[in-house]
């Protein structure tokens, strides 16, 4: 099997609630995704899929990974997409850094071998682990009284965890906190995620003020040495997302004892082979997870439920279902969320099939 074509779609993902809102004014109301698909010389096609959450959250932006996928593409052709290792070896040799413009890539290259192998991309990641993942979901930031509204609406619906998009005016952020904590169950988990927006004295002073709730602080500050220092002034269960971005940044914050969960997002590390390393190398280090990518429509949800649903419970912290918060439907196949939980699919691969009328032409082709 060798790799024959390489191509993208882009295609525009509105977002059901019009616009979503987090840390320092920032805010998307149309997603820009970029659905890849790797095509072989025995006729088997593979997809992936990439969407940035807009140029301003991490080192990532959509029309990159199109540029990307032009200057990497040409060296994969001729390579076996099944060999997924020497794969990723050929993409950092060839392409220095820039990891969003390789998860497309190397999450087509596993459709593949599941499809290849006719098992199921989860089942190749280490087994099928429970009967369905549970899901989050992101509250946009908006007044306190209506994102506590936003929380009860989304609870109504069977979702337990919810992640609240903090990281503005510290008091303002102090009544959001309060106001979704008294709309939840004592057994439903709240996440308070700054996204980076506070400054070291003002998450100080959030957790102080809200040290008598059962609340989850996710990645306060922009350093991890301001997220540390935080961590270590805080009895709160802490989360590191933005600063985690390598092997060797997971291992030092295990060392330092700087989280008690970690958000694992597919394209920031590369693709699901990293994404996969990492996820193994926290569960032997008694990490949990959150288990999802940056964001996406169908082809994303699916390859975050074969993630999480390869992932040990224990260690499943939650993930998320990309799909239910956009209105357009890129692919069949792909998870749909029953009672805040979602199943990876049971077919050959991702188990998802695009939607051609959906995506219109191709912007990259690479043979």
């Amino acid at each position: 099997m060798k790799i024959a074509r390489l191509f993208a779609h882009r295609v525009e993902l509105p977002l059901i609630e019009g616009s979503y809102k987090w840390s320092g004014g920032k805010s998307v109301s149309v997603f820009d995704s970029t659905l890849v698909g790797v095509e072989t010389e025995c006729g088997l096609t593979g997809y992936g899929e990439v969407c940035p959450l807009g140029p301003f959250y991490l080192p990532a932006y959509a029309e990159g990974v199109r540029a990307g996928l032009r200057e990497l593409g040409p060296h994969l052709l001729g390579m076996d997409p099944r060999e997924l290792g020497k794969l990723n070896v050929r993409m950092d040799a060839a392409l220095k850094g820039h990891p969003y413009v390789k998860s497309g890539i190397d999450i087509a290259c596993w459709d593949l071998l599941g499809k290849a192998a006719e098992l199921p991309v989860c089942v190749l990641m280490g087994g099928r682990f429970g009967e369905s993942v549970r899901l989050y979901r992101a509250i946009s930031q908006i007044e306190p009284d209506r994102m506590a509204e936003n929380v009860a609406g989304y609870r109504d619906q069977g979702y337990t965890r919810f992640q609240l998009k903090v990281g503005g005016d510290p008091d303002t952020d102090i009544q959001r906190i309060r106001a979704a904590r008294a709309v939840l169950q004592p057994t439903d988990r709240l996440v308070a995620d700054a996204n980076t927006g506070w400054t070291q004295h003002e998450a100080m002073r959030v957790v102080r003020a809200v040290h008598d709730l059962d609340v989850y602080i996710e990645q306060p500050c922009l350093s991890y040495q301001e997220c540390l220092a935080v961590r270590r002034n805080t009895s709160h269960p802490f989360v590191l997302d933005e600063n985690i971005d390598s092997l060797d940044m997971l291992l030092q914050a295990k060392s330092d004892l700087a989280m008690d969960v970690v958000n694992l997002k597919i394209s920031k590390l590369g693709g699901l082979t990293k994404a996969k390393q990492a996820r193994d190398l926290c569960v032997s280090m008694g990490i949990a997870m959150t288990l999802e990518d940056s964001w996406g429509g169908d082809v994303t949800t699916a390859a975050i439920a074969h993630l999480a649903h390869s992932t040990p419970e224990p260690f499943r912290f939650t993930s998320t279902d990309f799909n239910s918060y956009v209105t357009v439907s890129t692919a069949e196949g792909a998870p749909k969320r029953q009672d805040g939980m979602m199943a990876a699919s049971s077919e050959p691969g991702l188990g998802v099939t695009p939607k051609w009328e959906v995506l219109g032409p191709r912007v990259v082709e690479i043979a």
